[in-house]
């Protein structure tokens, strides 16, 4: 059983994302509102996903921009406390994804009992935050430090506002993270909310069939049967949102056509 059926129990599962507002030291952070925010926001968008049937959720510093390579303690701090708050109300498996700190994911995930996180975890990139150099085998040994070594790895080798050191292509790429024991390989486009190109998934699912490959941005209903004729689940957040706008509450509306989408297209027949 892959990383995905084990901790989803489906094929195909639709991962929905959970914006925080901005995070205590951050640009976009309101210092008036109080911490009691984050659960008041993530908590309303928390219940309007686990109504809409997703499968998973996936909580996320995606307010704290510009993002860094390496965040202060604050930012897991202010995410463990909320999850903590929120979590008698979550009735699905979930992950974290603190941008573009994978230790840091780690250790939010060790401390709420995230089942997964969402980061850049092999190859270098240039990208507009700087370089990008996540140091896969520090990462995994601080995973088996922790004692979280059943939370999986879900690399993201096509990562936004970034392009690759060297000449190594997607495939090549995803055989890497692959042989190096990632549970998921993430395909993103240059954006959140931004698709991604359908030949660059493929070219990740040929070059490692036996791992799951995951859309990671751009996902929306109307693309959910050619994305799914290729992907082994997805990760959805900007087009949930009110207007298609990421920084918007989730809409109801949206979040239900999504998943009457991807119930229509499991149904099918395999090849249908």
């Amino acid at each position: 059983m892959d990383a995905l059926e084990r901790i989803f129990g489906t094929t195909k599962p639709v991962i929905a994302m959970l914006h925080f507002p901005g995070l205590p030291g951050r640009p976009h952070h309101d210092v008036g509102a109080g911490p009691g925010l984050f659960a008041e926001v993530v908590g309303r968008d928390l219940a309007v996903l686990q109504e809409a049937g997703v499968d998973g959720l996936l909580f996320c510093n995606e307010a704290d921009h510009p993002y860094q390579l390496k965040v202060g303690p604050e930012i897991p701090a202010a995410m463990a406390a909320t999850i903590g708050a929120l979590r008698s109300e979550i009735t699905v498996p979930f992950g974290v994804n603190i941008l573009w700190d994978a230790i840091a994911s780690l250790a939010l995930a060790r401390a709420t009992g995230g089942r997964f996180i969402r980061e850049v975890l092999t190859g270098v990139y240039e990208s507009d935050l700087g370089m990008i150099e996540p140091r896969i085998g520090e990462i995994a040994g601080y995973r088996t430090m922790i004692g979280a070594s059943d939370v999986a790895l879900f690399d993201n080798v096509l990562p936004e506002f970034a392009s690759a050191i060297g000449s190594r292509g997607v495939a090549d790429r995803a055989k890497g993270a692959a042989f190096l024991g990632m549970d998921a390989i993430l395909i993103s486009g240059p954006a959140a909310g931004i698709p991604f190109e359908m030949s660059k998934l493929r070219e990740a699912k040929e070059a490692a069939p036996t791992t799951p490959v995951i859309a990671n941005t751009g996902v929306r209903a109307d693309r959910i049967a050619e994305i799914f004729s290729v992907a082994d689940g997805a990760i959805v957040g900007t087009s949930l949102k009110v207007d298609g706008i990421t920084w918007n509450p989730v809409d109801r509306d949206r979040a239900m056509r999504l998943m009457d989408a991807v119930r229509t297209v499991r149904a099918r027949p395999v090849g249908g």
